[in-house]
């Protein structure tokens, strides 16, 4: 069954005398706290209460029975919270995967990037080397011309 602090002292469940669910606190001695009952005139008169087993030699547990449970709040409250950090470090672990394929993209890009541009080089390249092949081509051509013209008008 679940167990819990409350009051200083360790709770787990269990049945009363009348039927419904209890918890069964520990004391500050780790023995189980028993259920006891005000017998003197007051107005406590017979209101439930914990206190410690080792009665009279007790450790000062006390704790009303019909008393809200602070430490189990608390505790429910931190089952939440750690609920919540639980989510939060799935949905960062989800998000540090999608920026890890991001980078992995993003460097496969810049691969394709660099690619090209060393594509584009040796194309530019060619490019002038071609432009120069033609000029050089034309340049060849007119100095034949030229040459026939000059050995022409010699004759």
């Amino acid at each position: 069954m679940a167990s819990s602090q409350s009051a200083g002292g360790s709770s787990s469940m269990s049945r009363s005398r009348s039927g419904s669910q209890l918890p069964q606190l520990r004391c500050y001695h780790d023995e189980v706290a028993p259920v006891r009952v005000v017998k003197h005139h007051g107005p406590t008169l017979e209101k439930r209460f914990y206190g410690c087993g080792r009665w009279p030699r007790t450790c000062g547990f006390f704790k009303w029975v019909d008393e809200p449970d602070e430490v189990t709040e608390l505790q429910f409250r931190l089952f939440e919270k750690d609920t919540e950090i639980a989510q939060l470090e799935m949905e960062k672990q989800i998000l540090d995967e999608k920026v890890r394929r991001l980078k992995q993209t993003n460097l496969k890009i810049q691969n394709q990037v660099e690619e090209l541009a060393l594509e584009n080089s040796v194309v530019r390249e060619g490019l002038y080397s071609a432009k120069a092949d033609k000029k050089m081509s034309l340049l060849l051509i007119f100095s034949w011309i030229f040459f026939g013209i000059i050995m022409l008008n010699q004759d």
